[in-house]
């Protein structure tokens, strides 16, 4: 019986932030998948590249920034990853049919929360894409807690604060090694692709149970 739905931020309500950054490389002519190693590094791990450690609210925007820029560089690429990720906030089509789907579950009785990687300085900006308190009873930001995913201690932070099982929640998160991180806990997944509306049949069958 499921309790308790978690939701990442970008890449489910948003578009996948590592395609932004893969169209963007495109565009410069810059292989993508090197232009996405460079600005999230390996993000199925916690380590210490730069936006692993902007993540944890370890270092400021500006320096991230700069350490970004020198890798880079040192990868021959002349690629700002910062600016490019700034086309994350354009319109959705699917964000309002995740709107109202979590509203639903909330109206049902579901507790809700969102656990997401995220930076201190975008807070603003990413609260305004969508009625964040209306719709979770907790948010759990990388940036505030100093905790990233894939990292167990942050989905067993959210379990703590919700009061509910691993096994009797599920996690919706847009990037495979998360998942794993959730499922070696006991939790349930749905990974969110480019199709949306898979990913809520996937949450329904579960919830459905």
């Amino acid at each position: 019986m499921i309790e308790a739905v978690l939701f990442d931020f970008g890449g489910v309500f948003t578009p996948s932030p590592f395609d932004v950054v893969r169209a963007e490389a495109v565009e410069l002519g810059i292989d993508p998948e090197v232009a996405v190693a460079v600005c999230f590094g390996p993000y199925d791990e916690d380590g210490e590249h730069p936006w692993h450690r902007l993540e944890r609210g370890e270092v400021g925007l500006h320096e991230a920034d700069r350490l970004l820029k020198e890798l880079a560089a040192e990868h021959g690429q002349d690629f700002d990853p910062l600016a490019a990720l700034v086309k994350i906030g354009a319109d959705d089509p699917d964000r309002e049919m995740l709107i109202a789907r979590v509203r639903e579950l909330r109206a049902d009785g579901y507790r809700t929360a969102l656990v997401t990687n995220n930076i201190a300085e975008f807070g603003d900006g990413w609260r305004s894409l969508i009625p964040v308190d209306e719709l979770f009873e907790l948010v759990v930001d990388s940036s505030s807690v100093g905790i990233r995913k894939p990292d167990p201690r942050i989905y067993q932070l959210t379990l703590e604060r919700l009061n509910v099982p691993a096994e009797r929640s599920v996690f919706l998160d847009d990037h495979p090694g998360n998942l794993r991180a959730a499922e070696a806990l006991g939790m349930r997944t749905v990974l969110v692709g480019p199709d949306r509306k898979q990913a809520i049949a996937e949450l329904d069958a579960l919830v459905a149970g």
